[in-house]
């Protein structure tokens, strides 16, 4: 055991060559806090320089690997006036370091794993999933916006199925992560151990991973993919909503797809939408800086709070957005969530 200032959250170990991390906050599904969020830090300084590790591996206690930020906390800060735009720096700038580390980072995913979970494992050079493993940005759904990364990891995605995912908030199982191409590997559950085993002897996981790797089928069906590349690759917002309602009728995909989007926030699919496409052409630096800008905005705002409260606060009530449609949000609403910081800007 090695103490980076994690206490009982997040656990450090050497295996051989591996630096091993542990996310150990099973009982909230391994929400991503501040100081778990430090301490990973503080261990890539460390193991980055450290010729005795070779890898680092990632992975997690109990059922999810980690279904996002600790948002409840986030909610509380911020209606009591104090947002907590030091925990989300600090969050953007270790995505941001776990993108660009000089070593194997390879992150073990064998549950949930949304928002902040996302963050912290998909910048890495190796993303394994199991077969128990189900993705999601469902931010949308809660009036916030796919942020840790989401507008460099989402554009990448063949068929448009990155402005997908990111507008509809829907979970995806391990075929259809790994064929999109955010998985780079997928292994059974059952040989996470074994894995964890043959990588502190070797530290090469290209070669372990090959031993390893079970490809599955893809979840979503052909016609649903050729569908989602269509709608989602149109050139606007308004243009993938008028796409599906066009099909909706006698499409049954499309008329859920066009369903969900509309239970979400109008104000967090005009920025996620802006946001996606932005990233096409930003670095992963670049996407940090513009998503910290929209970050400010969001928990300044009104949809955030509201959407937490509908899911969380009051479970299952249904949230009053503000505006209340799509129509009813303005290019220059979308444009103020973008703007400069100034002295405030995310340095990295």
């Amino acid at each position: 055991m090695i103490d980076f200032g994690g206490g009982d959250e997040i656990r450090f170990e050497r295996l051989g060559k591996a630096g091993v991390v542990t996310l150990t906050r099973p009982q909230a599904l391994n929400a991503v806090t501040h100081r778990m969020v430090k301490a990973l830090g503080n261990a890539l300084d460390a193991w980055e320089g450290d010729a005795g590790v070779s890898v680092v591996v990632l992975k997690a206690e109990g059922r999810a690997f980690s279904a996002g930020g600790d948002i409840l906390h986030i909610y509380e800060a911020g209606r009591a006036g104090k947002p907590p735009v030091g925990f989300f720096a600090d969050e953007y700038r270790l995505n941001a370091r776990i993108a660009r580390f000089r070593k194997p980072y390879v992150a073990l995913i064998d549950g949930i794993v949304m928002g902040g979970g996302v963050g912290i494992s998909f910048h890495g050079s190796h993303r394994v999933l199991t077969e128990n493993a189900q993705f999601a940005m469902p931010e949308v759904g809660i009036g916030f916006f796919p942020d840790v990364g989401a507008s460099h990891l989402l554009p990448g995605l063949g068929g448009s199925f990155g402005m997908y995912l990111g507008l509809t908030g829907n979970r995806i199982r391990h075929g259809d992560a790994l064929w999109c191409g955010l998985a780079t590997h997928t292994i059974r559950a059952e040989d996470q151990a074994g894995l964890l085993d043959e990588l502190a002897v070797s530290g090469d996981p290209e070669s372990e991973l090959r031993g390893f790797f079970m490809p599955p089928k893809r979840e979503t069906e052909r016609q649903d993919l050729d569908a989602i590349a269509h709608h989602f690759s149109q050139p606007s917002l308004a243009g993938i909503i008028a796409s599906l309602e066009e099909a909706a009728a006698g499409n049954a995909f499309a008329a859920k797809t066009l369903a969900t989007m509309r239970t979400r926030s109008p104000t967090s699919l005009n920025v996620a939408w802006r946001e996606i496409s932005a990233g096409r052409t930003l670095s992963m630096d670049e996407c940090m800086k513009m998503e910290f800008r929209i970050l400010n905005r969001m928990l300044a705002g009104h949809d955030f709070y509201e959407g937490i409260r509908a899911a969380i606060i009051d479970k299952g009530s249904k949230p009053q957005w503000r505006p209340a449609s799509l129509d009813a949000v303005s290019a220059a609403d979308v444009d103020a969530y973008f703007a400069p910081l100034g002295a405030g800007e995310l340095e990295l």
